[in-house]
């Protein structure tokens, strides 16, 4: 077979020169970190809309990218010459997992019908490549936000006649999962959203789309779907409020409308940014609840206030979300780290699209050794456990049991000195705590 990139395997290189070349010096599949193999810890994913369908478009200007596959005029033709590139590209990167919008794969017909029969006519060749390579596909989803139909909506559409397309759409998506053997199916609900309260019915809107995710649920059943269900929170864009704003809003809403046995939570660092979160936070959040289900590896920049889709780099951030977990010991049940990232527009070549996978592949190996360093140490458990300490006796006890009424509270209170309140605590020195983990990210991999 035509070698269709012109690039070699990826291959592991290790810290043999520090300066830019194509290979690993962090991401070895097979290295035991924390009891499990490192593939085990990073179960890599590639999404297909930015990595073979971004032209690297911006709101100030067309798309830059060039692509081995741009010489195909025809829209199913071209479709097909996507597949048979993407399985490749997995192949010379060396990951396992790939994630889709079913109007990533095949173009839109004049209805649904032929929509339809587009989409399975290039799933058929999808399945043909994935039995040869064993690829998994971690989740799949439907695109209920790009068509000019969706305008004000899919499921949360003032008009019914969307949201009954919106369904069908759906219908047919799940049955795509179940043919292929989806892991997990993420709701990222695009426009579900309102840009005015003036002309928005907020109660009414929410309960159709907890309706449409109740009809997921039960459809999934009816079809032997085996897949876990995922909601991806997004602040803002495109919409002025999005009902799935962060992971907060998210659960609540889950558990309002009694949807929390059957989904989780498919967590992006750039949303958490959006929302005025660090990445961190939003796992830690979904973590609490029970419902971490998946991340996306991406960042923004802290410098501009739109999703950016930057591949990680950023040690810190990765270090902190591995950190996290390796704490919960998975990302979730059946969860990944896909790639929501594209490359920069200047950043234009296909084999630029290898390098970018490779820097974010490295950036969250990287943090993995370290989380997994400083777990070994203990340093953040023991920390965490003598600041929470008061609570493990007496009073503190009973304050965690529920057992300590308020007028207990009170008389414990009523004469202590303010200044003697002040002395029972111990310092947090926050200032050191940043340092210190910047000094496992340093000593952490110069070991590594």
């Amino acid at each position: 077979m035509a070698d269709l990139w012109n690039i070699d395997p990826i291959p592991f290189v290790g810290k043999q020169d520090v300066k830019e070349g194509l290979g690993f010096r962090y991401f070895q599949p097979d290295k035991i970190v924390s009891g499990k193999p490192m593939a085990d810890w990073l179960r890599f994913a590639v999404a297909y809309w930015h990595t073979f369908n971004q032209r690297l478009v911006d709101p100030f200007g067309a798309g830059t990218a060039q692509r081995p596959y741009d010489t195909f005029t025809d829209p199913m033709d071209l479709a097909l010459a996507k597949v048979d590139h993407a399985f490749e590209f997995y192949r010379k990167l060396g990951v396992k997992f790939f994630c889709f919008h079913d109007r990533d794969l095949a173009p839109e017909g004049d209805t649904l019908r032929e929509t339809n029969r587009n989409l399975d006519r290039v799933v058929d060749h999808v399945a043909e490549l994935q039995a040869e390579s064993g690829m998994t596909l971690l989740w799949n989803t439907s695109d209920l936000f790009t068509n000019p139909r969706f305008e004000a909506g899919a499921a949360t559409s003032p008009f019914a006649k969307v949201h009954a397309y919106a369904g069908g759409q759906l219908k047919h998506s799940l049955e795509i999962a179940k043919r292929l053997g989806a892991q997990n199916y993420v709701f990222w609900g695009g426009r579900e959203g309102y840009e005015n309260l003036w002309n928005t019915d907020l109660k009414r809107e929410q309960d159709h789309i907890a309706t449409f995710f109740h009809k997921a649920v039960d459809y999934a059943h009816e079809i032997g779907l085996d897949a876990q269900f995922l909601i991806e929170p997004k602040p803002k864009e495109p919409t002025t409020h999005q009902y799935d704003f962060d992971a907060a809003t998210a659960i609540a809403f889950l558990k309002t409308y009694g949807l929390d046995g059957d989904f989780r939570l498919n967590l992006e660092g750039n949303h958490a940014n959006l929302a005025g979160h660090t990445y961190q936070h939003e796992i830690r959040v979904a973590r609490a609840a029970g419902m971490l289900g998946s991340l996306d590896a991406n960042q923004g920049d802290k410098l501009l206030g739109w999703d950016l889709d930057e591949f990680p780099s950023d040690l810190y951030e990765t270090t902190a979300v591995m950190w996290e977990v390796l704490d919960e010991g998975s990302i979730g049940p059946r969860g990944g780290l896909n790639f929501d990232a594209k490359p920069r527009r200047t950043s234009f070549t296909a084999e630029d699209l290898f390098r970018s996978h490779v820097v974010g592949m490295d950036a969250f190996a990287a943090g993995l050794l370290v989380a997994a360093k400083m777990h070994e140490d203990h340093y953040i458990e023991d920390l965490v456990v003598e600041r929470y300490g008061s609570y493990d006796s007496g009073l503190g006890a009973r304050i965690d049991a529920g057992t300590a009424s308020l007028a207990e509270l009170e008389a414990e209170s009523l004469d202590v000195p303010q200044a003697n309140l002040l002395a029972a605590t111990r310092p947090d020195h926050l200032e050191s705590l940043k340092a210190t983990v910047s000094n496992y990210i340093v000593e952490a991999l110069a070991q590594a």
